[in-house]
């Protein structure tokens, strides 16, 4: 299946993530926003790319035998809110009311800071009069459990909190390079607790990193990802 990624204007993209949902086979876009990959009708193709809305397409006998036009709408990117620092006057007494937190929010993260670290007991883990509480049994089978994530998702979650500047100041990539460069890594990476539970924690993302400085080189090389050596 061949086809063409643009904008809103019209304008092809380049580097845009094409995904099989269905056999995971992937490629990526080119200079001129054309890709090819194998797919067959029913399938779902997913189109990613770093500053757009996903966009999904499902495939057809039609679309099979002509080129499809994909488009990518912009993500609305939200402005953060500026706040204006309090100008000193010189008169202290007044100046010193505007410094620091005041004594209601001073309080506030006293108690919150303090339930974090207390221990919960069990009329605190009790449930409420009314609450639903899950019957005790054998249960019942309700088929096979999905993930909550797939590798797109948690490629996002990378980008957007390890930071781009990562891949580029300290990896040296280009910007088209970084999603080919993460599914490189994601080779011979134990991800499978993560993508089940939808959830990354700052070790996984310290994993990741220290994978990606190992794997750095052998990527430019196009050398096969193997398994990093364990250490002795």
């Amino acid at each position: 299946m061949s086809g063409i990624v643009v904008d809103e204007d019209q304008n092809p993209l380049s580097a845009v993530l094409v995904f099989n949902m269905k056999t995971e086979e992937k490629t990526y876009t080119n200079f001129d926003g054309e890709f090819i990959i194998k797919a067959i009708a029913n399938e779902e193709l997913r189109f990613v790319r770093k500053g757009f809305e996903r966009n999904s397409t499902n495939v057809n006998q039609q679309n099979l035998n002509v080129a499809v036009k994909v488009i990518l709408i912009r993500s609305i990117q939200e402005i953060e809110e500026v706040t204006i620092a309090y100008q000193p006057t010189g008169d202290l007494v007044k100046d010193e009311k505007n410094y620091g937190d005041t004594k209601l929010v001073a309080k506030m993260k006293l108690e919150t800071a303090e339930y974090i670290r207390s221990e919960s007991s069990p009329e605190v883990l009790a449930p409420k009069p009314g609450e639903f509480v899950q019957p005790v049994g054998p249960g019942f089978s309700g088929g096979s459990i999905k993930n909550q994530w797939d590798d797109v998702d948690f490629m996002e979650f990378l980008i957007e909190n390890i930071g781009q500047d990562f891949f580029t100041d300290d990896l040296r990539l280009t910007k088209s390079e970084i999603q080919p460069f993460i599914y490189y890594v994601f080779r011979n990476f134990p991800r499978k607790r993560i993508l089940f539970r939808g959830i990354c924690t700052q070790y996984d993302l310290s994993r990741f990193t220290k994978e990606a400085y190992l794997k750095i080189e052998s990527y430019r090389k196009n050398l096969p990802n193997s398994v990093s050596p364990k250490k002795k």
